[in-house]
């Protein structure tokens, strides 16, 4: 059965050609003939290892600086931490437990594997003054500031 193309389709098409009129070509919405014809899956090479990224929490008080990440399952052993140059570097490896070899996944947030992350500090810190303990899955690393003096007199020559 035939139907008959009334003023709403009319409408439709008129938008259509209204936006196409004011936006650039590379402005218009994309659509689904042009996306990507490539699966997302395809994106990665096959054994490309990428390390997880770290998430961290950094602040500072009158005379420390604070940097808190959140490590929970991994432990001490399996952590890195240095610092140089004023970058502080957290490495570590977070193990699933169970070595089962599942067949299908049904959902997969949890990330397992190797993470890292390096954070240029943004104030100045003694190096040497540093304390890192890691508790109920939290690592805190406190460092004590470089004091500096806020307000120095120049004398002029």
């Amino acid at each position: 059965m035939a139907r008959k193309r009334d003023d709403d389709d009319k409408d439709l098409l008129m938008d259509d050609e209204l936006a196409a009129a004011f936006l650039d070509e590379g402005d218009q919405p994309a659509t689904p003939a042009a996306a990507s014809d490539t699966p997302a899956e395809e994106e990665w090479e096959e054994g490309e290892d990428v390390p997880g990224q770290l998430a961290v929490d950094v602040y500072e008080t009158k005379d420390k600086l604070i940097v808190k990440a959140r490590v929970a399952g991994v432990s001490k052993e399996d952590l890195d931490v240095s610092i140089a140059d004023n970058t502080l570097s957290v490495r570590g490896t977070l193990a699933s437990g169970d070595e089962v070899a599942a067949e299908n996944y049904h959902v997969q947030e949890c990330y397992w594997g190797e993470f890292a992350r390096s954070i240029a500090l943004p104030v100045p810190v003694k190096e040497e003054e540093v304390d890192a303990v890691l508790k109920d899955g939290v690592l805190t690393i406190t460092f004590n500031k470089v004091q500096q003096d806020t307000r120095r007199q120049i004398a002029i020559q």
